[in-house]
């Protein structure tokens, strides 16, 4: 038994190192509901490099929506991105939660400088049919 597992051990060589990408310019997705704030990070192709939101930073409940849990959030996000080596990014806002500014202060304070800010809000143009008049 020990024969099989040296020999297997020889065998399996070295560990390859997966190597780090370097991104240094990334797209910042903010998506601040009213019950949680929602931080990624991707690079300029749309692939994932990391995320995080105020539920994964440990708030619960109500304290989810408050615009400190959404600073922590951006602070996390940008906390994992420097392994990746980002530093200028283009930040998309979508929603209108209170963790919105809070976010953009948060990316700041962590070191990463923000080139754009640009709103994603969808808006509707005369969307739905208005509720009808209530009658007392």
């Amino acid at each position: 038994d020990a024969e099989k597992t040296a020999s297997a051990e020889k065998t399996a060589g070295p560990k390859k190192r997966s190597k780090r990408r370097s991104v240094p310019e990334a797209n910042v997705y903010i998506q601040a509901g009213y019950n949680n704030t929602i931080v990624s990070i991707a690079e300029q192709n749309g692939n994932i490099l990391c995320w995080s939101s105020s539920g994964a930073c440990g708030f619960k409940g109500t304290r989810k929506s408050t615009p400190y849990a959404g600073q922590v959030a951006a602070e996390t996000a940008a906390g994992k991105a420097k392994n990746y080596g980002v530093e200028k990014v283009h930040v998309f806002i979508q929603g209108a939660g209170p963790g919105r500014e809070q976010c953009l202060r948060g990316l700041v304070s962590s070191g990463l400088s923000i080139e754009s800010i640009t709103d994603t809000t969808a808006v509707p143009h005369n969307g739905c049919r208005k509720p009808r008049s209530r009658r007392v």
